[in-house]
C-alpha cells in the first residue's frame, strides 16, 4: 500500500516536471551555471560585489531582451536595436548637454524611441516587407546617422547623473564632523532598503500567483497540485530575498534594479492579464487564424515593434549612462545578445511562445557564463565559443520539447 502510494507521488511528480519543463527547466540551468562558476572561481562569483556588477553590466541587454521577446513571440527578428540604441543614447546626451533637464530628456528620449520603432513597424506590418530586411536596412541606417550625429566622437555628459542612473545605488548619507573635517557617512537604512523591497516584492509575488491560481481554477484550467505551487512560490520568493540581501552586504539597491524590474512587471503584466498580450500570442501563434478571429494583425506587430523602438531609447540611455558616454560605435552585438536571451529564456524560433521573464533569464544565464569565464581569466574569444554553443543547444531544446509535447 505504501509502495503503491509511494510509486503515485514520483509518477505524479515526473508528469508535473514534463509538462513544465520548458517553464522552468531555465531557473534549474540558472542554478547549474551559478554552482559551477562558484566552485570554479573558489566562490568569488557569489560575493555581493559581483552580483551587482553582473546585474548592472547586463542591464541594457535584459531591457532590450523585454522587448525582443514580443518580436519574437510574434513570429519577427528586429536587428537594428544595437543601432537604435546607440543613435538615442547619443540624442539624449546632446539634448542633456544642451541644457534640457535629465527627466524631459529621458521622455523625449524614449520617445524618439517609440517613434523609431513606429517607423519601422509601419513597413513590417502594413507595407508587408519583411521584418528581417526592414529591422537590417534600420541597423545600417541608424549606425550611419549615429556617426553623423556624434562625428565618429564621444560626447560625454556634462554631469554624473547618466552614470549614477545606470550604476549608482540608493544611498543614505549624512555629513558629520571627524578631526575638524567633514565627512560623508553611509547611513545603515541604505542596506535596509534592499532587504524590505526583496520582501515586499516576495509578498507581492505570492499575493498575484494566489489570485491567478484562484482564478484559473474558477475558470476550469488545470493548475499544480498545492504542494508543489508553494514549492514553486518559495523558491521564487527566496531568490528575490536573496538576490535583494546580496545588494544590502555590497552598496545598497542599485537604481537599475528599480528600473529593469518596473519594465518586467509592466511588460509581463501586459502579456498575461490583458487583451492586447493575449492577441499577441494568438498572432505569433497562428496569424491567419488571429485575423479570421476578428483580431487585427497588422496593428499588433505595428505596436510591437514600436514598444521595441521605445525600450531600445531605455536601454541608450542606460548605455550611455554605463560608459558615462555616448560612443559612436556602442550597441555592438546587442542585438545578437538580446535575441540569444530570448531563445535561451525558452522563446520559440517558430513564434507564439515566450515570457518576459523568460527572456532576462536567458539574458542573466548569458551575463553569468561571460562573468564567469572573465574571472576564470578566459578571453572574448572563448566566451563567444561558449556563447555560440549555448545558443545553439537552446534552440534544439526548443525543437526537442516541441516534439516531445507535440507542438511541432
Amino acid at each position: 500500500m505504501v509502495e503503491g502510494k509511494k510509486q503515485s507521488v514520483i509518477s505524479d511528480f515526473l508528469e508535473i516536471a514534463k509538462t513544465n519543463m520548458r517553464k522552468y527547466s531555465m531557473f534549474l540551468i540558472l542554478g547549474f551555471i551559478m554552482l559551477f562558476f562558484a566552485i570554479t572561481t573558489n566562490g568569488v562569483s557569489l560575493n555581493p560585489r559581483n552580483f551587482t556588477f553582473i546585474l548592472i553590466q547586463n542591464s541594457y541587454i535584459l531591457i532590450l531582451a523585454a522587448g525582443m521577446v514580443l518580436v519574437i513571440i510574434v513570429g519577427n527578428i528586429d536587428l537594428s536595436v544595437g543601432s537604435v540604441a546607440a543613435f538615442t543614447g547619443a540624442i539624449s546626451a546632446i539634448l542633456f548637454n544642451s541644457g534640457v533637464p535629465f527627466p524631459l530628456t529621458v521622455l523625449i528620449t524614449i520617445g524618439i524611441g517609440l517613434v523609431i520603432g513606429a517607423y519601422q513597424g509601419f513597413w513590417i506590418a502594413y507595407q508587408k516587407i519583411p521584418a528581417f530586411i526592414v529591422t537590417l536596412s534600420g541597423y545600417l541606417l541608424f549606425r550611419g546617422l549615429t556617426y553623423m550625429i556624434t562625428n565618429v566622437t564621444p560626447i560625454t555628459p556634462r554631469t554624473d547623473i547618466f552614470k549614477i542612473l545606470a550604476s549608482g545605488t540608493i544611498e543614505i548619507t549624512k555629513i558629520v564632523m571627524q578631526n575638524g573635517e567633514e565627512v560623508v557617512v553611509t547611513l545603515p537604512i541604505t542596506y535596509i532598503i534592499p532587504i524590505v523591497l526583496g520582501i515586499l516584492v516576495a509578498v507581492f509575488i505570492i499575493f498575484i500567483s494566489f489570485n491567478t491560481r484562484r482564478s484559473r481554477i474558477k475558470n476550469g484550467f488545470n493548475t499544480l497540485p498545492v504542494s508543489y505551487f508553494i514549492i514553486k512560490l518559495v523558491f521564487l520568493a527566496g531568490i528575490v530575498i536573496l538576490l535583494c540581501v546580496q545588494f544590502a552586504q555590497y552598496r545598497g539597491l542599485p537604481y537599475i534594479f528599480l528600473i529593469l524590474g518596473l519594465t518586467v512587471a509592466i511588460f509581463s503584466f501586459i502579456t498575461k492579464n490583458t487583451v492586447f498580450g493575449r492577441y499577441i500570442y494568438a498572432v505569433g501563434g497562428n496569424s491567419k487564424s488571429a485575423k479570421l478571429s476578428g483580431i487585427n494583425s497588422e496593428k499588433i506587430v505595428f505596436l510591437v515593434h514600436t514598444i521595441m523602438g521605445g525600450l531600445c531609447g531605455l536601454s541608450g540611455i542606460i548605455f550611455t549612462g554605463f560608459m558615462n558616454s555616448a560612443l559612436p560605435d556602442a550597441g555592438f552585438l546587442f542585438e545578437l545578445d538580446a535575441i540569444a536571451a530570448c531563445f535561451i529564456g525558452g522563446a520559440s524560433a517558430s513564434g507564439g511562445i515566450g515570457t518576459i521573464v523568460g527572456a532576462i533569464m536567458g539574458g542573466l544565464v548569458m551575463g553569468i557564463i561571460n562573468n564567469g569565464m572573465s574571472l576564470m581569466n578566459l578571453g572574448a574569444k572563448d566566451q563567444y565559443v561558449v556563447k555560440g554553443v549555448v545558443l545553439l543547444l537552446a534552440v534544439w531544446y526548443d525543437v526537442y520539447t516541441r516534439k516531445k509535447s507535440g507542438l511541432s
